[in-house]
């Protein structure tokens, strides 16, 4: 009896710890599944934290009234600030220029420009806003190049000698000499003029007072030792064009002139070589009951934005044509203002531009996105003159009664908006329309591009070349060395693919860029011929396998057969590279990739989407086959063996009990594979040209988002819009997956529930 009460104690004291274990094991794995969600939520908040900001509106501070500047009854032709915006510039029609603070309107100085005797001035030129340069055209057919100056020095504050206060002292400079330049050789009055300065070249182009367009072209040289600069000059007289012109355009690299005439036609002059302009086309840029009336160039000299008398706004830029022609072209059109436009400023750096009309609005648009980015209202009286700052974090606003008003802006993420995002995007002297990616370039006038389309597109043409190659041998290798396979085979076989796994995928991507891509492309034809004819050899062979003689097809043991395929593999691959050069030379001139560009019109890259599924596939096989392998295997014995008693046939037990049962778990698999595909970088980073297209083809590669993030993360400066991106492409990612993982437990669950009363 003490015996038993002992044993009873024991048992009792085993059941307790085990209790104990197993409440302690469910805490572990509730806090590690608890964790998991939470890290998962952290990953997804702290990507949308960095994203936001490129999708929230645009802001502007209230418009504030600054003081009186310079002389009221001074025309306004120009306004500007310096570098910090702390500075402001107004330029006037009589040679003044006013600098005041931004802040609170105080006079920080002025100047004038300095003119001959007998001399006044006729009209003004602003240069490319980035240039700082402006000019004065003169009544003796002379100009006066002036530029912004804004000298900066430190002293150390008195008070706190750590400290250095920073002094910012506005002037005036003569880049071109304190003479004025012969723009007209006659010495008529310049009613109109447009300069543009580089470097040492400086062009002008002039309307004189007898209808005459005029080019002037400069060449200064300083010499090194006495400092003193010599210009040169060229002068030509333009075509003349019909109607009142009312403005010039000078591009900044000097190479292309836009003049505006007849109220509502442009003109455009190819002034390249300065010694022969010549007029290529004129356009009417509104219709016949609209005329322009405010127009500019925008940063980089590519794009003309046009106002006119209805508020309406629009990009024109010179598109080459099928005869190989420069056209000027409408590109885009912009949500109209509610009044005429009266003044358009654009950006230093960027594609945007400032627009007011004469019912006292504002508005501020970027061109690449087609979009309004915000609107002010800036009372009862016509806007006169607008201004940006270089980095277009400030606005001036002139009214017709002389009050200029301020205000700071946040505009730093412009570029963004759907259309730009996912939607075709006519950029900047391309031929139409394009998904483009291209967050760089060499040049400041570069127009950023950033469709996010073509790497989606990539990404998902990568999982699906892949996945074509995987999903087959994978699937089907798993269920014949679950089912069919020898347990001896099958120790060696699932073991050796999952090893597999293991294998870095930079080594694969470096094998496939560096080896497998020229194979393919040195023996496109035998490897196309190996894809079509490795199926139809398995068939074959089996059926040939099913002719022979019994006592020969029993010397293999069951579960075995699988391993006589091998030799066949080795020698329809061999074969089919051995006949690949031969069908090349008979059909397609002994070089198929070069038939297929030539004849065919397709694009053929060395590192195409065939490279890259043959590569891919080999990384994904593993992940799938392994779940599919164990799936499938198990499947509960009684069901099979219940199954076979009843007269079934094996293959009747596969497809009607086996592969219905294992299906959560096989679907499980394709997803999981699908899943490490989409997220595969280095494969596509080594194997693919990287190029973001959207092109179907075998022939072709591609750009993913995983690859593009590999590749211009370490390049991407920090809160830029560049950098906010590729994070977004990391939200896409992120979305992507967890709706596919979402979707596909779903539907797994409802198949195991259906099977599970097999």
């Amino acid at each position: 009896m003490e015996k038993i009460e002992e044993n009873i104690i024991k048992v009792g004291g085993y059941t307790g710890r085990r209790m104990a274990k197993d409440k302690l094991f469910k805490h572990v794995m509730t806090f590690g599944g608890l964790s998991v969600i939470i890290a998962i939520s952290l990953i997804f908040f702290y990507l949308a934290s960095v994203v936001v900001p490129i999708f929230l509106p645009a802001s502007m501070d209230r418009l504030e009234n600054l003081p009186a500047i310079g002389t009221l009854q001074d025309r306004t032709v120009h306004l500007t600030t310096e570098e910090q915006a702390e500075i402001g510039v107004r330029f006037t029609a009589q040679g003044k220029a006013y600098f005041f603070n931004l802040g609170d309107g105080k006079a920080r100085g002025e100047a004038g420009v300095t003119l001959p005797e007998g001399v006044t001035i006729t009209t003004f030129a602003a240069g490319d806003p980035s240039q700082r340069k402006v000019a004065y055209g003169l009544s003796d057919g002379r100009m006066l190049v002036v530029e912004q100056a804004f000298k900066v020095t430190f002293e150390v504050d008195p008070e706190d000698h750590a400290k250095d206060i920073r002094t910012i002292a506005p002037s005036l400079d003569y880049p071109l000499g304190g003479e004025p330049l012969v723009v007209d050789p006659e010495g008529r009055a310049l009613k109109q003029l447009s300069i543009q300065h580089q470097g040492d070249e400086a062009t002008a182009v002039a309307l004189t007072d007898d209808g005459r367009l005029v080019l002037a072209a400069f060449s200064s040289r300083e010499n090194m030792i006495t400092g003193e600069v010599t210009t040169e000059a060229s002068h030509q007289v333009l075509e003349p064009v019909e109607g009142e012109v009312s403005q010039l355009i000078l591009e900044v690299k000097q190479r292309d002139l836009y003049v505006i005439h007849g109220g509502r036609l442009v003109s455009h002059y190819d002034v390249m070589d300065k010694s022969a302009p010549s007029l290529k086309q004129t356009v009417a840029l509104v219709p016949e009951n609209e005329r322009v009336t405010a127009a500019t160039i925008l940063s980089g000299g590519f794009s003309l934005i046009i106002g006119s008398s209805k508020g309406e706004l629009t990009q024109w830029f010179q598109v080459r044509d099928d005869d190989n022609n420069n056209q000027l072209t409408r590109i885009r059109d912009f949500k109209p203002m509610q009044g005429a436009v009266t003044a358009i400023a654009p950006e230093h750096f960027r594609k945007g531009f400032l627009v007011g009309d004469d019912k006292g609005n504002l508005g501020l648009y970027y061109a690449t996105s087609r979009k309004l980015v915000l609107t002010r209202d800036t009372g009862d009286q016509p806007v006169r003159a607008v201004g940006l700052s270089p980095r277009a974090n400030a606005v001036l606003v002139e009214a017709a009664d002389g009050g200029i008003q301020t205000a700071r802006v946040e505009n730093d993420y412009p570029e963004i908006s759907f259309h730009s995002l996912w939607q075709k995007v006519w950029y900047e002297s391309y031929q139409e329309p394009e998904y483009n990616w291209q967050s760089s370039a060499a040049t400041s006038d570069f127009e950023p591009k950033f469709s996010v389309a073509p790497l989606t597109f990539g990404t998902l043409k990568a999982a699906f070349y892949a996945m074509l190659v995987a999903v087959p041998l994978a699937v089907l290798g798993a269920i014949f060395a679950a089912y069919f396979m020898s347990p001896k085979m099958r120790g060696v076989v699932k073991p050796s693919i999952e090893i597999m796994e293991a294998l870095p995928t930079v080594i694969l991507g470096f094998l496939a860029g560096l080896w497998l891509a020229p194979f393919v492309d040195n023996n496109l034809a035998g490897t196309l011929v190996a894809i079509f004819l490795l199926p139809f050899s398995f068939v074959i062979t089996a059926y040939l396998w099913h002719l022979l003689p019994k006592n020969i097809t029993d010397r293999v043991p069951a579960g075995w057969e699988a391993a006589m395929l091998i030799p066949v593999i080795i020698v329809v691959i061999w074969l089919s590279i051995q006949i690949g050069h031969p069908i090349e030379a008979v059909f397609f001139g002994g070089d198929m990739p070069h038939w297929v560009s030539n004849e065919l019109g397709w694009t053929y890259e060395q590192r195409n989407s065939l490279v890259v599924g043959v590569a891919m596939g080999f990384a994904v096989i593993p992940t799938i086959f392994s779940i599919a392998e164990d799936a499938v295997f198990s499947v509960p014995k009684h069901l099979t063996t219940g199954s076979l008693a009843l007269g079934a046939t094996p293959w009747q037990t596969l497809f009607n009990v086996v592969l219905l049962t294992a299906s959560p778990g096989i679907f499980s698999a394709i997803m999981v594979g699908m899943g490490r595909a989409v997220g595969e970088t280095m494969i596509v980073l080594m194997a693919t040209g990287n190029t973001a297209v959207m092109d179907l083809s075998i022939f072709t590669g591609f750009r993913t988002l995983s690859a593009n993030i590999g590749v211009e993360m370490p390049e991407a400066a920090v809160g830029t819009t560049h950098y906010r991106l590729l994070f977004f492409s990391a939200l896409v990612l992120f979305a992507f997956t967890f709706a596919v993982n979402t979707v596909a437990e779903l539907i797994r669950d409802r198949l195991r529930r259906k099977y599970s009363t097999l």
